[in-house]
């Protein structure tokens, strides 16, 4: 090797060591922009809560609106301005109109079927219905608009709801249906159809909401008076756990 070649050969290894260094550093940037971006979980938690309080601003926003004006009655932009935020925004969340408003019905139906769900075999039927009715009865007047909008909805045919009323609350009138017929079976119920019993029930407390305007033009009452509400949760009781009461059973045990 002359005296040329062993002078370039430091140079060719620092090049070398050097071109490593750039490709080590160059890596350790990018780890460290992409580590930059990795949300922690608290960070996480606080994201989803947010998009979940958003998203329940969106969904209070459009039962007000669909309450009042229906689905084809109401706008996008009108939900949005309702909510306080762009339409852009709200579409970010649900993807058309119709998406919306089955969201909303879904989610009023399962918190009006939830003190439905509450039923067991093992419950005292009086006191379970009792509950049940005075549960249905506080809906109807703490959200006496999410019960008109899903009779709304009924009495339209249910267009963009049927399916999901096929198929979750069948399940959930079957299921209950059975607890009913084992209260029977025990004795500690009249011999009812639970489905008809069922559907009573439904009818009686909802009245309220659905009907709220021609309960107030009869007795000049709401259920927001609580005299009168009291009065109304012991008439219904009344009413059905003395129809359904067993030989024998007294309604107010």
């Amino acid at each position: 090797m002359n005296n040329k070649q062993r002078g370039d050969a430091p140079k060719r290894v620092d090049a070398r060591v050097d071109a490593r260094a750039d490709t080590r550093a160059a890596a350790s940037r990018r780890t460290g922009a992409a580590t930059k971006w990795v949300r922690s979980p608290a960070a996480q938690e606080r994201r989803l809560r947010q998009v979940e309080m958003k998203r329940g601003f969106i969904l209070a926003a459009a039962l007000e609106c669909f309450s009042r004006a229906g689905l084809h009655g109401t706008s996008l932009e009108q939900v949005a301005a309702r909510g306080d935020v762009s339409k852009s925004n709200l579409l970010y969340y649900f993807k058309s109109k119709e998406d919306l408003y089955v969201a909303v019905l879904s989610e009023l139906m399962d918190e009006w079927l939830a003190p439905l769900r509450a039923f067991s075999a093992d419950q005292e039927p009086a006191a379970a219905i009792r509950e049940y009715i005075r549960l249905k009865l506080e809906l109807s007047r703490d959200r006496p608009d999410a019960s008109r909008l899903f009779c709304l909805e009924m009495i339209q045919g249910a267009p963009l709801l049927r399916q999901e009323l096929e198929r979750s609350l069948r399940e959930i009138v079957r299921e209950k249906s059975g607890v009913i017929r084992a209260w029977i079976a025990a004795g500690k119920l009249a011999a009812v159809d639970p489905h008809h019993l069922i559907f009573a029930l439904w009818a009686l407390t909802q009245h309220y909401a659905d009907f709220a305007v021609q309960v107030e033009s009869v007795t000049g009452k709401t259920l927001d008076d609580p005299a009168f509400f009291a009065q109304a949760l012991a008439s219904v009781q009344a009413l059905v756990l003395n129809g359904v009461a067993a030989h024998g059973v007294h309604a107010t045990a």
